[in-house]
């Protein structure tokens, strides 16, 4: 028997990166079984209460501690350790050290003092706007990686901006490469003639882990929100972004990528950008569309490279049976090319980022027949981290779906790159590997990265391998082989 413990401390807050940290460190004291140290928003309080914690009334302005121990004397060493914690967190934000110069209090103060540059936004999605603004105003481009920014405050801030000559990258700008440092996500490549504005930041990795395989490094890389190209926002950093790589002496060629766009936004940026000097393609997501691996051969022919044959790790089981495809996904461009390459063969797939509202799945994110699910959507990263860096809700349906008679396959994808987290594989292999223990189902994963990624493209993708899964640095490809194991799903 194990004893439950759960207290709230109203007021108290913290980053939900910090808090995974702190919940992590928490579990590895001796004798506690399980830890969750959190802000007590609505979705946070769901997944406690799905790991059977009984929970008092708490408001998102207060954190829970919720511990699962042996007895009633780990109590006292289990919250010691999670006030030790805590204080490391907060020491670690702060920083250390003493200075005889007070410290900035507000974005455009630190910019200001440094003498400019570009600033990073990531806090909470309700006071983005503020921060950016301030950063505007000291002349600063600006990366947003803060999500659930309004689009009305996105449109205003781009506009202002564009009037100053000023970028705005994002809201949930998740990846970016500028002056040679890679930013949020970024993957680890080498400098080189290629150019990216990517109103996607999945599919801005993709093209990076595609180009550096085949020995062609990037610029820059602009990210520039995924709903940059939609009809509310018109296009305004990404006609920025590309005035910004044209006057790059170094790039010979530039690519756009994103999700699928506004048809007459993407018209009016393509046509944009025919009066550049620099060559540019268009990766844009959509029904007819090309894939983006065949956007990056494409670009590689431009540029007069060959294209090497794109790296495939592990075999996976023969077919048990089902009917359905069930797609996991941590980045949100992968899942629309998933879907969008799926449904030219099976029709139409569910999802919470449906390509079109009668799909949509309920807040259950269950349905018979195929499915794809987004975990890093707005919807589902409210006081949470993206799922590249906790992914604990994409475990949990794994479990799911591949103990389900109906799932045919499962398709997942794995992200790498300086801000993701330091091993998913140390999480996601062993929870594949059980899964096929349970129900010997076809795993089939797209990892995306490279090789001088903190995490290892090799490491990883032989370590899903060895799990049963089979990997595919592509994702088009990957999600080819999945529908290969699917009834009716060859193309």
């Amino acid at each position: 028997m194990t004893v439950e413990h759960v207290e709230i401390r109203p007021g108290a807050y913290a980053d939900s990166v910090a808090l995974l940290q702190v919940s992590r460190d928490v579990a590895a004291t001796p004798g506690v079984v399980a830890a969750q140290v959190a802000m007590a928003t609505e979705l946070n309080l769901e997944v406690l209460a799905g790991m059977g914690f009984t929970l008092p009334p708490a408001s998102p302005n207060d954190m829970v501690v919720a511990l699962r121990v042996d007895d009633d004397s780990v109590v006292p060493a289990a919250l010691a350790a999670v006030d030790a914690a805590l204080a490391a967190a907060r020491k670690g934000a702060a920083g250390g050290g003493d200075t005889t110069l007070a410290a900035p209090r507000t974005t455009g103060s630190a910019l200001r003092r440094a003498g400019g540059g570009l600033a990073l936004v990531s806090v909470p999605g309700a006071s983005a706007l503020v921060e950016a603004m301030d950063a505007i105003d000291a002349g600063s481009d600006v990366m947003v990686f803060s999500d659930n920014v309004p689009v009305e405050q996105e449109l205003a801030m781009k506009r202002i901006a564009r009037d100053r000559g000023l970028l705005v990258m994002g809201p949930d700008c998740g990846t970016a490469v500028v002056g040679g440092v890679g930013l949020g996500f970024a993957n680890t490549t080498e400098p080189g003639r290629v150019g990216i504005v990517a109103a996607s930041g999945t599919g801005c990795q993709q093209v990076l882990a595609l180009l550096d395989r085949a020995g062609v490094g990037v610029s820059a890389a602009l990210g520039v929100g995924g709903r940059d190209l939609s009809a509310a926002i018109g296009g305004i950093s990404t006609m920025t972004a590309l005035d910004r790589l044209d006057a790059d002496p170094t790039i010979e060629q530039v690519i756009v990528v994103s999700k699928p766009p506004a048809a007459e936004v993407a018209a009016a940026v393509e046509e944009y950008a025919a009066g550049l000097g620099t060559p540019v393609r268009f990766a844009l997501l959509g029904a007819g569309q090309p894939d983006i691996t065949t956007q990056v051969e494409g670009l590689l022919a431009d540029l007069g490279v060959a294209v090497p044959e794109w790296p495939t790790w592990g075999t996976p089981a023969a077919s048990v049976g089902g009917s359905a495809l069930r797609g996991l996904f941590v980045g949100g461009t992968l899942c629309d090319e998933a879907m969008l390459i799926a449904a030219e063969s099976l029709g139409g797939i569910r999802s919470n980022i449906p390509l079109s509202p009668e799909l949509a799945l309920g807040p259950d994110l269950t349905a018979s027949g195929h499915l794809m699910i987004d975990f890093g959507d707005d919807g589902l990263t409210r006081g949470r981290a993206h799922p590249m860096i906790d992914p604990t809700l994409r475990l949990d349906q794994l479990t799911k779906v591949a103990q389900d008679s109906e799932t045919a396959v499962v398709l997942l994808d794995v992200v790498l790159g300086h801000g993701a987290q330091d091993d998913p594989a140390a999480d996601l292999a062993p929870a594949i590997a059980a899964a096929r223990a349970a129900r010997d189902v076809p795993v089939v994963v797209a990892c995306v990265g490279t090789s001088a990624d903190p995490q290892g493209l090799e490491r990883q993708a032989q370590a899903l391998a060895d799990a049963g899964a089979e990997v595919h640095l592509s994702n088009a490809a990957a999600t080819r082989r999945a529908l290969a194991l699917v009834p009716g799903g060859s193309l």
